[in-house]
């Protein structure tokens, strides 16, 4: 046991740890559960350095650490966006119809309207104009609008992921939206298939189409497409329909600086129309041609010329006369050819050097004279002997009123009615060379007063159609009766309701400009009434005949020869002698001017062997003009635009011949009626002291000899009485004052009656 306690080792915690038995046991301050202070700050240095290095290390596994958990996270997030993205495009992709079925929709078909000798008059339809290939237009205008709608437009898949951050970028700093990532294919899908709402199914829609254009079709194939439909604003849609628009030329001619203000306007069509904002359209065109720089499309030396290029200035709307022809054109087409379901050329019978013509002289008299005379509007029309409208002027400017004052607008024509009342009076028996008194009258409670309150006694038609007498035109429409009359003009073309009461002598019913003249054609085709036609022709895209007019070898009779050779030399007065000497020239003409009451409404309607043309100037709320009368301005416009018309063309005579001969018989009881299919007999009339005889011929071929006519003094009666002249020069008394103011009926065979006798019928 001692020697076991003896051998013991004690556990001592006295003496430095060197001093201590390696094989015995040792306890260091390090050991003690509760640490002694003692040598704490020397120990607490070595650890304090230690603690900073372990830190750093720390500190960098900790920063690696949020980047990861920020990567990590953000990877998470893309994943489960992308399946959003995925199921979103599905869904909306599931709404649309299988993509075997997509195809291009047609383009809205284009009707191109020329003229006779094949220069274009207008484009109309929806899209305003023809497709035009990529290759065949300005080549400025492709560079011009990639240049600023979509840079990598030959580069992209059919989106522009860059195009379309930096717009998002844009966007966001800028506070508002104020750029679109859209390229010209996404755009053109949308403009194919698309409504405009911005919407999110919309914009997945359009993805996907964009897509499937880029998969079926070249990118110049694409670029064609979107040109040829793309809205340019002032109701153009595609280049071409743009540039006749704006520019008044095709888009194969365009320059550089009309090109840039073109593809300025895609941004916002409307508002940057040079119709509405011309300065605002010329500020964005500037853009473009920077554009077009930065990217190397043109030179330094090409930006400067552009760059000083005059501002276009367009007019609100089209302008040109010959847009009235279209518009006429236009309303006629669907009863030709029903619903046009594809590009068609319609050939009309419109001359556009004649149109131009008729255009200047109405608008240079009514620029040199309308505000001294009070005149605002004017009407010409043109037919030739085949029923083809040659020219028609519905107004003083097309771009400020669109209404049409020659197919439209009813006037009343005054004395330019007359020549069917001496028409109807010619075919109940009288000649030119009938007398009557030209007095006042008075029929029931009214007074056919002579302009400027003149008149001239005994006098023979033909002298009081020359001088336009009221007087003589009423009595006339007393003794055939008014429904002779207005079945006369009906039959000869007018179609406007008529009045048949005896005022109708003056021309009060009213009819439109383009009836009135079209009713003068018999007169100088030789008594055929044509169809009245803008259309020769019209033809699909393939060539294919869709209508044709026919020609004119149908049109029947509605005058006989005899009357038509009457009319021809009594109207050849009117110019020659009459009212309207202002419209003679070289070729012989004839014609009748008319005036409504209070100079409302100013007419000449006059004719050559070769056209017919009337013309009408007046006001569209019918304030009266300054004393303006139908030899005045219409005598005037008519000349300049007939002398222009003739100008090179052969001298034909008028159709038909009379001439007065020395009379010994009376006239016949029986009136024949007229066959409008048939030509009648045509009778030699004689006129002299006695009643005149007419002798039955065979119908003659027209005569080149000039009408010559019976001279007679006028005289003056006195105003108190109204005696009417029997054809021996005397005077007898009908016993009445005033003839009977009832006098009517229709055309029909007639006895002579004593009023035909003293009247000199």
């Amino acid at each position: 046991m001692a020697n076991r306690r003896d051998s013991r080792i004690e556990p001592s915690f006295e003496g430095p740890p060197q001093a201590r038995s390696s094989s015995g046991l040792s306890v260091s301050e390090e050991d003690r559960v509760v640490p002694s202070n003692r040598k704490a700050s020397a120990k607490r240095k070595p650890s304090k350095a230690k603690s900073q290095r372990g830190g750093r290390g720390r500190s960098r596994r900790g920063l690696f650490g949020v980047l990861g958990r920020l990567f990590y996270w953000c990877f998470v997030l893309a994943i489960w966006g992308g399946i959003a993205v995925a199921g979103v495009v599905i869904y909306y992709g599931a709404k649309m119809p299988a993509a075997t079925t997509w195809s291009i929709p047609d383009r809205a078909p284009n009707i191109k309207i020329v003229s006779a000798d094949g220069q274009l008059i207008a484009n109309r339809g929806m899209s305003g104009g023809e497709a035009v290939g990529l290759h065949e237009m300005s080549p400025y205008i492709p560079e011009a609008v990639i240049a600023i709608e979509d840079r990598r437009f030959y580069s992209h898949f059919g989106v522009d992921p860059i195009g379309l951050s930096r717009a998002m970028v844009t966007n966001l700093l800028g506070g508002h939206f104020s750029q679109g990532g859209s390229t010209l294919t996404q755009q053109l899908a949308k403009n194919l298939f698309l409504t405009p709402d911005r919407t999110l199914e919309r914009k997945v829609q359009e993805v996907l189409l964009s897509l499937w254009l880029e998969h079926k079709h070249t990118k110049d194939q694409i670029l064609e497409m979107y040109l040829n439909r793309v809205y340019f604003g002032s109701g153009a849609y595609g280049v071409e329909a743009a540039s006749r628009r704006y520019f008044g030329k095709s888009a194969r001619d365009v320059t550089l600086s009309e090109a840039a203000l073109l593809a300025g306007l895609l941004k916002a069509p409307s508002r940057l129309s040079p119709a509405r904002d011309p300065k605002a359209a010329e500020e964005r065109s500037q853009l473009v041609l920077a554009a077009m720089r930065e990217e190397g499309k043109i030179s330094e030396k090409e930006l400067k010329t552009a760059l000083s290029a005059p501002a276009t200035r367009s007019p609100s709307y089209w302008t040109g006369s010959e847009n009235y022809v279209a518009d006429t054109i236009m309303e006629e087409l669907p009863d030709l050819i029903g619903d046009v379901r594809g590009d068609i050329v319609i050939d009309s019978t419109v001359d556009l050097t004649l149109q131009k013509l008729a255009e200047q002289s109405i608008r240079k008299l009514i620029d040199d004279s309308g505000k001294k005379l009070n005149v605002t509007q004017g009407a010409l029309v043109s037919i030739d002997d085949s029923g083809a409208v040659r020219a028609m002027v519905g107004g003083y400017d097309y771009s400020t009123s669109q209404f049409d004052r020659a197919s439209e607008a009813r006037r009343q024509p005054g004395s330019a009615f007359k020549p069917f009342v001496y028409m109807a009076a010619l075919e109940a028996g009288r000649t030119p060379d009938s007398i009557r008194n030209d007095a006042p009258i008075k029929i029931g409670n009214w007074t056919p007063d002579n302009y400027g309150g003149k008149y001239f006694g005994k006098v023979t038609l033909a002298t009081a159609l020359a001088k336009s007498l009221n007087s003589v035109a009423a009595q006339l429409t007393m003794e055939v009766g008014p429904n002779a009359v207005v079945e006369a003009a009906h039959r000869m073309g007018i179609q406007s309701d008529l009045q048949a009461n005896t005022s109708i002598a003056l021309g009060t019913s009213e009819v439109t400009p383009l009836e009135l003249t079209s009713a003068y054609v018999p007169f100088a085709n030789g008594g055929y009434k044509p169809d009245i036609h803008f259309i020769r022709r019209i033809t699909g895209a393939d060539g294919k005949v869709l209508y044709d007019s026919g020609g004119s070898g149908s049109a029947p009779r509605v005058i006989k020869p005899e009357i038509v050779g009457m009319m021809n030399s009594m109207m050849t007065g009117t110019v020659e002698v009459g009212t309207a000497k202002k419209a003679a020239f070289a070729w012989p003409s004839a014609g009748k001017t008319g005036t409504s009451q209070n100079s409302r409404d100013a007419w000449f309607v006059g004719y050559t062997a070769n056209l017919t043309t009337g013309v009408w100037f007046g006001n569209d709320d019918g304030t009266p003009m300054k004393k303006v009368t139908g030899g005045a301005l219409p005598a005037q416009a008519w000349h300049e635009f007939m002398v222009a018309a003739h100008e090179g063309v052969p001298v034909r005579p008028l159709p038909g011949t009379w001439k007065s001969t020395p009379p010994d018989t009376i006239v016949p009881d029986d009136i024949p009626s007229v066959d409008n299919n048939q030509q009648a007999p045509v009778p030699s009339v004689t006129v002299g002291q006695q009643q005149p005889q007419t002798t039955r011929t065979s119908d003659p071929a027209p005569q080149p000899a000039a009408p010559v006519r019976a001279a007679r003094p006028a005289q003056t009666v006195d105003a108190d009485g109204f005696n009417m002249p029997s054809d021996d020069g005397t005077t007898a008394s009908v016993g009445h004052p005033v003839p009977p103011g009832s006098v009517g009926g229709p055309l029909k065979k007639r006895q002579t009656s004593i009023l035909d006798i003293l009247g000199g019928g």
